[in-house]
This record gives structure tokens, C-alpha cells and sequence, in this order.
């Protein structure tokens, strides 16, 4: 039994979690091995959240509907150490691939990037020997210290003090278009590690993104372009084996509308159809932050969840086209066509007009930032008859500043950027696409709860000092019992589990359960 879709709740649990995105499945994981009995509540009928594999164009086609790349994750102690088991006992397998990625350029040549130092540098010294140096001395300097520091940040602990602690602080106020420019020189090599700095979709003007370069450019180096085999719901699916194995339930098709409060605390939550669940030791939520405070049953709007939604914002939305296609890509390259998983496009001056033309309300396909993935490149078994999945994600505005509705807009930017794809890899020629699917932003926006705004990977927080966190500081709410974890909390969206695993810890901190018991220190 895998606990879909059952119809009968139980009376009561030691703990209810709101959604089975992955953050929400890897806490209650987490609290699941520690001993308590959990009930995880999704409301769409598939888990997942944003960690999904569907059938989007035909049948047979596996597509995964949002995130695609599991990098972030692999250096999480949940499966670098393997905490509960995910990969050594319950399923759960990955493709690291070489090349990491290729930025096929408007030349016909390709900068490819690699899964060792020595091979990406030789491909960068190719435009430039210089930046190849900076690229060795940027990789030096945060394996040299930020790397750890950086650890610490994402695990939500204090970054402690010292050289190592204090060059992180500052490179997290600079912004990710003030490093790249300051570090390199070469056109080509400017917008390689600008198109990595966007990889977690943020703007990257804004000061608060320094470290990305750094941190992206580190991942995929080591773990190329990480792959889930079966599509990334392969993630949710091994984490549902194991809360069952440990006694948990998730139960789809329950949409939670209200969480009770008694006596001060959080108490139950209410399904949208009447249905309810004691909680005896915790609440945990990982509904949208901006959504929450208004779920709150029994008093006043706490004033941090009101402080929460009100400013939160979408940050950058996005736009994607998915296809099946008869075979996989080819990027143009100087040697012939390249096959990978994971394409890049973009130069500085392109996403710089792509970025400015969004805070417009418009879109620029000039020469926009695009992700293209063709993951059957890593993974034949996601179209078993053959044949390929492929998708292009992109950013464009939530509103169209000129008044057209994105239901009949979409499929135009969608032969933009098609057209933008095409001019630089083969494979994608109408012959070649058996079916295709547009979704906007507000497509985006329909297709999961959480993606309010069109925004897929969590949106942003802007505190009254104008400062931009990618994520709520606090697992903790103040109301006693009720603890946060998901997308919208620490360190923001993308496949990386901390503020599932972060959000266990403090649950079971809080309940008198060393965390020890079933995760390091780190």
C-alpha cells in the first residue's frame, strides 16, 4: 500500500504535516524514524509539490513537471550520509552526468562545462586563460572555507566568527552580476557563470545572490547534472516508502483549510471537506507562507505568519515548454553535436534585457536565459518506447504590461525561445516534435498551489530595511505547536531538503528528541 488517496483519516497522530512536497516528506521522514506516529496531508491527488514526474505530452512520455536537476540535495546529510536511508534501502538511484552542462554559443562552438576542475577550466581557457585562472581561484577560495560556512548557512546555524565566516558575509551582500563581472573578463565566460548564478531563479542584480556563482558553479562540478532515474518523482516516492516502512501515512486528496488552535496552540487541522485530525505533539506546515496566515483557527492572525504574507513577493516567475520529441538534441559544437542532459542560453547583455523587460511587465527573447533539459539523455526509461522528453524553462512576467491574456500569447513566446533553441542544436525541427505543451505563468501558477505568482521555487521576502531573503528565517512560528518548513521557509526553493531536514530538527528539539537519533550534527 502507498498511501495515496485513502479516504479515511485517522482520529488523532503525535504529528500532522501540511503538503508532501519534498521538503514536507523529508521532515515528516525525519520525525517518521525518530518514533512519531506522523500523517502527512497533500492536496493535490499526486505528492510531490514541485517534485513531480507526469505524462504532460503523451502517453508514455515521463516529464518532470518542475524541477528536474536534484544537485542542491546531494550535499545535504540526507543523502550524503544517507540518514534515512533513501538511496541504501529504499529505492531512491541518480545519473551524475559529464558534461554537466553545455552553452552551445552564436558561433557554433560550445563551452562545455564538466564534472572536474581540470576539465572546465581547460574548456574556459579556451576563451580565455585568465578567466580560467579566476575560475581555479574562485573554486579554491570557497573549498579553501566559504564551502563550509556555506554548509552552516543552508543547515540554518549560526555562521560562526573568523577570515572564512567574514568573506562569506560579505560575498552574500554582493550581488551575482557584480562578481561575475568583477571575476571575468570574456563575453563567454561572463554569461556561463551568470547563466549558473540563475540556476535557483533569482534576479541576479539584487545584492544577496554574490555566493551563487560560487556555490552553483562548486555543485555542478561535483555532481554534474544529477538525475533522478524515473523522473524527480522518484525523490517523494523513496521518502514515502520509507514514513510508511516507519509506520507514517500521506494521504492525498486532502486539502487542509484551517489549523486549530486551543488553548494557545496549535492543536488539529480541518480538511476543505470537513474533515479533522488531532495533532498531540505538533503541527507542521509547509503550506505557502503566504497562505497560512490565513489558515489559522481559534484567534488572531499571529503577528509574525501576518508579517510573513504580507511581505512576501513571486520574485521572478516563469515560463516553460515542454515536449516529446522524437530523439534527443544535439548542441552545436566545434567537434559535431553534443548530447546533454542540460543545455544552457543567454549571454550577459541578452539576460540583462530578459530581466529589465520582466519588471516591464514584457518579454525579450533576444537572446533570453534559458534552462534546456533533455533528461532522457541520462535517463532512456523515462519514454520506455523511445523517443525523448524536453523541456526549456524560462522567466516572464506573471501580467502582460500589454494587456494580452497569456492564453493566447503563450504559444508566440513559446516559438521564441523554441526558435532560440533551434538556431543553436538539432533535433528540434517540426518533424521532430510530436507534441507540445506551453505553460505560463499562470499555467505555473494553476498547476500547483504553491506556485503563487507563477513562482516554482518559492519566491522572496522583502523585510522593512529593504533587505531580500530567499526564504522565512524561522522554523518556528509563535504559536506554540505549530512549526514551518517548505519552499517559502529557509534557505528558499529547489530540490535541496533543508528546510525539511532543518524544520525536523527544531521539531524534535522542541519535543524533547535529540536529533541525534537520526541525523549528524551538520
Amino acid at each position: 500500500m502507498d498511501g495515496r488517496g485513502f479516504e479515511e483519516l485517522p482520529e488523532a497522530v503525535d504529528v500532522v504535516v501540511l503538503g508532501a512536497g519534498h521538503n514536507g516528506l523529508v521532515c515528516a521522514g525525519y520525525l517518521a524514524a525518530a518514533g512519531l506516529e506522523v500523517l502527512v496531508l497533500e492536496a493535490r491527488d499526486v505528492p510531490g509539490g514541485n517534485t513531480v514526474t507526469e505524462e504532460l505530452t503523451l502517453p508514455g512520455f515521463a516529464h518532470d513537471s518542475c524541477s528536474s536537476a536534484h544537485v542542491l540535495i546531494q550535499s545535504n546529510p540526507l543523502l550524503r550520509d544517507d540518514e534515512l536511508g533513501l538511496l541504501g534501502t529504499y529505492g531512491l538511484r541518480y545519473v551524475m552526468t559529464d558534461p554537466a552542462v553545455v552553452l552551445p554559443q552564436p558561433g557554433g562552438d560550445a563551452l562545455v562545462m564538466h564534472r572536474d576542475l581540470d576539465g572546465t577550466a581547460g574548456e574556459i581557457a579556451r576563451w580565455s586563460p585568465a578567466d580560467a585562472e579566476s575560475f581555479r581561484a574562485l573554486m579554491a577560495e570557497w573549498s579553501g572555507g566559504l564551502a563550509a560556512v556555506h554548509g552552516r548557512w543552508g543547515s540554518g546555524l549560526p555562521l560562526g566568527d573568523g577570515g572564512a565566516a567574514d568573506r562569506y558575509r560579505a560575498l552574500r551582500r554582493a550581488s551575482a552580476w557584480d562578481v561575475v563581472h568583477e571575476r571575468f573578463t570574456d563575453p563567454a565566460v561572463r554569461s556561463f557563470m551568470l547563466w549558473l548564478a540563475l540556476a535557483t531563479i533569482q534576479d541576479p542584480h539584487r545584492p544577496g545572490t554574490g555566493v551563487l556563482p560560487s556555490s552553483i558553479a562548486a555543485g555542478r562540478l561535483a555532481f554534474g547534472w544529477t538525475t533522478p532515474i524515473g523522473g524527480s518523482g522518484a525523490l517523494p516516492d523513496a521518502l514515502i516508502r520509507q514514513i510508511e516502512a516507519h509506520g507514517g501515512r500521506v494521504a492525498c486528496s486532502a486539502p487542509v483549510s484551517a489549523v486549530d488552535v486551543e488553548g494557545g496552540r496549535a492543536v488539529a487541522v480541518r480538511t476543505d471537506d470537513g474533515r479533522r485530525v488531532r495533532a498531540r505533539r505538533a503541527v507542521v506546515s509547509s503550506a505557502h507562507l503566504a497562505r497560512l496566515a490565513g489558515m489559522i483557527s481559534g484567534i488572531e492572525v499571529p503577528a509574525d505568519l501576518a508579517e510573513a504574507r504580507d511581505t512576501w513577493r513571486p520574485g521572478l516567475s516563469v515560463f516553460a515548454v515542454h515536449a516529446a520529441l522524437r530523439g534527443n538534441l544535439g548542441f552545436h559544437s566545434g567537434k559535431g553535436p553534443i548530447r546533454s542532459a542540460a543545455g544552457g542560453f543567454g549571454g550577459t547583455e541578452g539576460v540583462a534585457r530578459q530581466i529589465a523587460a520582466f519588471h516591464r511587465g514584457e518579454t525579450d527573447a533576444t537572446d533570453p536565459w534559458l534552462l534546456v533539459v533533455d533528461q532522457t539523455v541520462a535517463d532512456p526509461s523515462r519514454v520506455p518506447g523511445g523517443g525523448a522528453t524536453f523541456k526549456i524553462l524560462t522567466i516572464a512576467p506573471y501580467e502582460r504590461a500589454d494587456g494580452r491574456s497569456w492564453a493566447e500569447s503563450k504559444q508566440e513566446y513559446a516559438d521564441a525561445v523554441l526558435g532560440v533553441v533551434r538556431s543553436r542544436a538539432g533535433g528540434l525541427e517540426p518533424e521532430d516534435i510530436l507534441a507540445l505543451r506551453a505553460e505560463s505563468p499562470v499555467d505555473v501558477a494553476a498547476h500547483n498551489v504553491h506556485n503563487l505568482g507563477g513562482s516554482c521555487h518559492g519566491g522572496e521576502f522583502r523585510t522593512p530595511s529593504g533587505e531580500v531573503l530567499p526564504g522565512w528565517l524561522s522554523y518556528r512560528s509563535s504559536v506554540p505547536g505549530l512549526f514551518l518548513t517548505g519552499a517559502t521557509t529557509h534557505p528558499g526553493g529547489s530540490v535541496s531538503g533543508r528546510p525539511g531536514r532543518n524544520a525536523a530538527r527544531v521539531v524534535l528539539t522542541d519535543l524533547g528528541i535529540d536529533p541525534a537519533r537520526v541525523m549528524g550534527a551538520s
